[in-house]
């Protein structure tokens, strides 16, 4: 019995040994990294800013067309058959139909209400398109002729970027450059060592060309083809830049 005592004590000793032996060389194994996540906690941030300016390449309106019908049925046949002349003008006028799409389309009863009742007097059928115009010269004419084709309200209409991804990479070109030379330019003063960088953020913000508002009557209440300059859009680009304090 004491024998069999001693042989179960001296293979608990292996075992705990065996143990100890592994704990070791999991912590030899992660203290690199246990090391990193310390010094990450001793972090500084710098920002910077980037702006690119560039003239506009395409327009686009929010066209609506609304349609009044004593019945539901009644007033879709005359949406669709307004959106019809519509899109063929625009058709005639060069823009492609890929450039033509149906961005909203409602239906809504319209109520009188007599003595507290209400009752149907009849149907109102919106339909909005939204449109690219890429012949920028054309523009005032596009618009001044969708109206007369049946389109009660331009809403939204700016001059925008239509791929603006190579103007944001320049942006966050000058971005980045901006933030290091400001993490350059203060180290001196924080009485730092900067590191390596183990942080990136980045936020994106655009000015386009304001907008317009045109009505059957045209811009402002007045008439004829309205004058739209372009200008610039503005693309700018914040990024945060986190060094690793050494």
């Amino acid at each position: 019995m004491i024998e069999q005592f001693r042989k179960e004590l001296q293979i608990g000793s292996w075992v705990l040994i065996a143990v100890f032996a592994l704990a070791g060389l999991w912590l030899i194994q992660n203290m690199d990294h246990m090391n990193s996540i310390g010094n990450q906690s001793d972090t500084v941030s710098f920002s910077g800013t980037g702006t690119v300016l560039a003239k506009p390449d395409v327009a686009v309106a929010e066209l609506a067309i609304s349609v009044e019908g004593t019945t539901a049925d009644r007033a879709q046949s005359d949406a669709n058959e307004k959106s019809q002349t519509v899109v063929k003008y625009l058709k005639d006028a060069g823009i492609s139909e890929d450039d033509i799409r149906t961005s909203s389309y409602s239906i809504y009863p319209m109520y009188d209400y007599i003595d507290g009742r209400s009752r149907i007097r009849g149907y109102q059928v919106t339909q909005s398109l939204t449109v690219k115009i890429r012949d920028l010269e054309k523009a005032n004419e596009i618009l001044d002729g969708v109206v007369g084709a049946g389109v009660n309200q331009v809403n939204n209409f700016q001059f925008t970027i239509d791929d603006p991804e190579q103007l944001k990479a320049e942006a966050r070109e000058k971005a980045i450059v901006n933030a290091k030379a400001k993490a350059k330019a203060l180290r001196d003063d924080l009485d730092i060592d900067l590191g390596r960088i183990v942080g990136f953020t980045e936020s994106t913000g655009s000015v386009p060309t304001p907008y317009y508002r045109m009505s059957a009557d045209g811009i402002g209440g007045g008439g004829g083809a309205p004058e739209l300059p372009t200008g610039q859009n503005e693309i700018e680009i914040t990024v945060t830049l986190t060094y690793q304090i050494r």
